[in-house]
């Protein structure tokens, strides 16, 4: 199929997806809507198993894809993180905990590969499960276990979004009624305007001509990923961990900009191209690949689910947080940006009483919840998913 065909009808599948998960305030997850209906329009034979490949966007990820996680290491400033450990802490004590529980059931019930393909997308994101399928691949694992990876991704927000709810539903009515909601929005308020202060304060500061140029943004992006390549050939780390610790780097300096393909007006298309490579099993997988796989999913789902709600429990309990709020930051693993957001917004509208109510119930959970997010789906995942996949 001409690429330009191949294309328009794959990214047709994913803004349906966005449409519906836009239309629905993040119900139904995007990346369901889209992965399930291009495999039954490929079950029914209307598109070609090769129109991934058709579409040219496996290249296309391929020269992106250290870039991208180079931008992933922008989305969040140095200071916020600091600001927030405890949230750092406590999302990566889940995805360790969830780890070692899926290692310690997976790998007997089924295999190690098994374990690989469903550990990475379950603590974290699309990116993260791009590299695992990847991986798969260049592995030459090519049975019913290639399709597992997508199949997670499709289903983790499921169980997981629910029980934030309820959560932080329930955390935010004690708050409320304890008399702690002023106190804990005033500090949050505080933290955020200290981070604010030091934004400006870079090592490096580039002229404004240079800095908002979308086309020399992008070639420093691209020579983020370039050099991470480079360092993980003699160094054996994997270039996406090193991708990744560069883009924090470069943008803590002030290198490179927060979000940098954002600003580059490239991020669309390069998501564009990560999501294809996730699709691409489901695409060419038989019905009967599918439902071979759902058994581990299922496993996958409920011991990994498990394994980030006792991991967040535990370090909440340890830093002495209150469980509600820690136990969310966990399972921002299975569900990441926007739902995280979309999520804390809903809770604080229904819960306040009042606009200011609302106001200081946003302020005291969302920085830890978007925190949380990016801890696990756009950093912690990708170091799991490049360690794990190294061992296939």
């Amino acid at each position: 199929m001409n690429p330009v065909y191949a294309v328009s009808i794959v990214l047709a599948f994913i803004a349906a997806g966005e449409l519906i998960s836009i239309w629905s305030r993040a119900r139904v997850p995007s990346l369901l809507v889209a992965m399930l209906g291009i495999f039954i329009v490929a079950q029914l034979g209307l598109i070609p198993s090769t129109i991934v490949e058709d579409s040219l966007l496996p290249t296309a990820y391929m020269i992106l894809v250290g870039p991208i996680l180079f931008h992933m290491g922008s989305l969040i400033p140095l200071p916020t993180l600091l600001q927030q450990w405890r949230s750092v802490i406590i999302a990566l004590s889940g995805m360790l905990v969830a780890v070692l529980l899926l290692a310690a059931v997976v790998i007997p019930l089924f295999s190690f590969p098994h374990f690989v393909a469903g550990a990475s997308p379950l603590a974290g994101g699309i990116v993260a499960t791009g590299l695992t399928t990847d991986g798969l691949i260049t592995a030459g694992i090519t049975s019913t276990i290639i399709v597992l990876p997508a199949l997670v991704l499709m289903m983790q927000s499921l169980p997981s979004m629910p029980m934030t709810n309820f959560l932080l539903r329930r955390y935010a009515i004690r708050l409320r009624e304890s008399g702690e909601l002023a106190e804990l929005a005033e500090k949050a308020h505080a933290a955020e305007e200290a981070v604010a202060r030091g934004k400006g304060k870079k090592l490096i500061t580039l002229p404004s001509f240079l800095r908002e140029n979308q086309l020399f943004t992008l070639f420093m992006v691209l020579v983020g990923g370039s050099v991470a390549t480079l360092i993980s050939i003699p160094t054996h780390i994997p270039s996406s961990i090193v991708a990744l610790l560069l883009g924090v780097g470069s943008t803590a300096i002030g290198l490179t900009p927060e979000r940098a393909l954002e600003k580059a007006s490239s991020f669309g298309f390069a998501m564009a191209a990560v999501v294809a490579i996730v699709m691409a099993p489901l695409v060419s997988a038989s019905m009967s690949d599918v439902l071979a796989a759902l058994l581990p999913m299922v496993v996958i789902l409920v011991v990994g689910g498990s394994g980030i709600m006792l991991g967040g429990y535990l370090a909440t309990k340890l830093l002495r947080w209150k469980p509600g709020l820690g136990m969310s930051v966990a399972l921002t693993a299975m569900y990441g940006f926007p739902a995280d957001y979309l999520l804390t917004s809903e809770v604080a509208r229904s819960v306040g009483r009042d606009d200011t109510e609302r106001k200081q119930l946003t302020d005291a959970m969302l920085p830890a919840m978007l925190v949380g997010g990016f801890t696990s789906v756009s950093a912690g995942s990708v170091v799991i998913a490049s360690v794990l996949v190294s061992f296939l």
